[in-house]
């Protein structure tokens, strides 16, 4: 069975929020698929353990350390992996932070400009510079990761809800315009996935229990299922989707 349309060879990718978790797994997943990977998050030595991973598969990698929150270390970022494969035909948006779990209305100003220049700014901003390339190039990619928060609020998480429900709007908005470029921008809602970001909420046995009462599947989601979504964003399998949100959560929005 050809399944070639499955491949990434060739392909330049960019991923943030790569040291663990879901970042990770999509970064080792592209590489396995046969792009070559720009790595980023805020850990220099935990980057160079996925670049050398990803290297260990044949793959060119390129761990390049950067705070989301920071224009000018995206910028870096940006300018880093332009310079060392030329062009990117593939953004993942991943990175994300939620210090803080409380109602919105006691939410101090500080942990709001956290948690949006992170989560949508840091998002924005990254697009807007991979997308020119884009544009330039002919055609890409960009693949952003939400959060069934972004499509359903959760009581105490309101800020992180806002933020990701700001970057589905984003992803559409891109998706319209960016489109007579050849140019596709798809979102992932993940619902709760096992990793040490979300700790707090799978390692709380009464959270835990909450949340798999209205779960039909009844478990967690490993970083690698979502890793399979955003191959499937990214390869020509989805050539004619672009604007969507895939929600991903073992059924419990439903």
């Amino acid at each position: 069975m050809d399944v070639s349309y499955l491949s990434l060879e060739g392909k330049v990718a960019l991923v943030t929020g790569a040291c663990r978790g879901i970042g990770k797994a999509i970064a080792v997943m592209f590489a396995d698929a046969g792009a070559d990977v720009a790595v980023s998050c805020r850990n220099q030595p935990h980057l160079e353990e996925v670049a050398n991973e990803i290297r260990g598969m044949g793959r060119k990698a390129l761990p390049v350390a950067a705070h989301i929150r920071k224009t000018e270390d995206l910028v870096n970022l940006f300018e880093k992996t332009r310079e060392e494969f030329g062009r990117i035909d593939i953004l993942v948006n991943n990175a994300a932070t939620n210090p803080g779990m409380g109602l919105l209305v006691d939410m101090d100003e500080k942990m709001y400009d956290q948690i949006m220049n992170t989560n949508l700014k840091g998002y924005t901003v990254l697009s807007q510079l991979v997308g020119k390339l884009m544009r330039e190039q002919g055609g890409g990619n960009i693949i952003n990761i939400s959060s069934v928060g972004g499509v359903s609020p959760d009581k105490g998480l309101g800020l992180y809800c806002i933020s990701k429900a700001g970057i589905i709007m984003l992803t559409k908005a891109m998706a319209v315009e960016m489109g007579d470029y050849n140019i596709r921008v798809n979102a992932i809602a993940p619902g709760l996935v096992k990793t040490r970001f979300s700790q707090a909420l799978w390692s709380n046995e009464e959270l835990l229990k909450q949340e798999m009462s209205h779960t039909p599947l009844k478990r967690l989601s490993e970083p690698e299922e979502v890793a399979r979504i955003a191959l499937f964003l990214a390869t020509d399998a989805s050539a004619w989707v672009t604007g969507q949100v895939i929600v991903m959560d073992g059924g419990s929005s439903l």
